[in-house]
């Protein structure tokens, strides 16, 4: 059984020695891999060429991409979509690309290089490719968790966000952290927050049992993640 990670940064350029980036270590990706390859699945991590978690896991195919649309082509080519038995979208992707970039004049600015005697730039963002909206269309049969990193508002507002993430684009599940929704990951489907796990060990070993599971006993597995008084888990 195949399972694909992303994880990690992508960019988009500025200019051929200029880009735009996210943070992400890339390190919560490489562990769940290599927790899928000691359970034995065939695992293919996607990962950020800018990630600085940079291990090598035994058993797990290690590929870097660059670009929204590069991980884009790299997904497509895994192969039939029955060959996938899940997808884990941990990839901390550009929100945005460059448009458009001008000199104070409104001029636009070109070149491999743009050199610093252009002085003051603006440069014009536009939404980059949103690759959560796709995923089921590229793998129709397979599982696919989304991840929701949230910094700003309340637990529950981060719960709602990635309770929409799962109904707008059909996955399966979301995985939500981040400043928001406090210590620890949510495991969130359509219902809502269906448990809580308290560090990247536990989110991993969870992963991987749900994974396997049968549809049915799916939703009975959450009863083994929630943690007693944690109103996270019930938001």
């Amino acid at each position: 059984m195949k399972i694909v990670v992303t994880c990690g940064p992508s960019y988009e350029p500025v200019d051929e020695v200029r880009r735009i980036t996210n943070f992400s270590t890339g390190e919560l990706g490489t562990l769940l891999s290599a927790e899928f390859a000691n359970a034995g699945f065939e695992a293919v991590c996607l990962r950020g060429v800018a990630a600085t978690h940079s291990s090598s896991p035994a058993n797990v195919d290690v590929r870097p991409f660059t670009t929204n649309d590069n991980l884009a082509r790299q997904l497509c080519s895994l192969g039939e979509p029955g060959d996938v038995t899940a997808v884990f979208h941990a990839a901390a992707l550009c929100d945005y690309r460059v448009g458009r970039i001008d000199d104070a004049g409104g001029k636009a600015v070109n070149g491999a290089k743009i050199a610093s005697r252009n002085g003051a730039l603006t440069i014009r963002l536009e939404p980059a490719t949103k690759l959560i909206s796709q995923m089921r269309s590229w793998f129709p049969r397979s599982l696919i968790v989304g991840w929701k990193y949230e910094l700003d508002g309340k637990s529950s507002e981060a719960v709602g966000k990635a309770r929409r993430q799962v109904i707008e684009n059909g996955t399966d599940a979301c995985i939500v952290n981040g400043r928001a929704y406090g210590d620890g990951f949510g495991f969130v489907q359509s219902s809502g927050c269906l448990g809580h796990l308290a560090d990247k060990q536990r989110l991993c070993a969870f992963l991987v049992a749900w994974s396997q599971l049968p549809a049915v006993r799916r939703e009975r597995l959450r009863e083994a993640i929630i943690l007693p008084g944690d109103r996270r888990a019930a938001a």
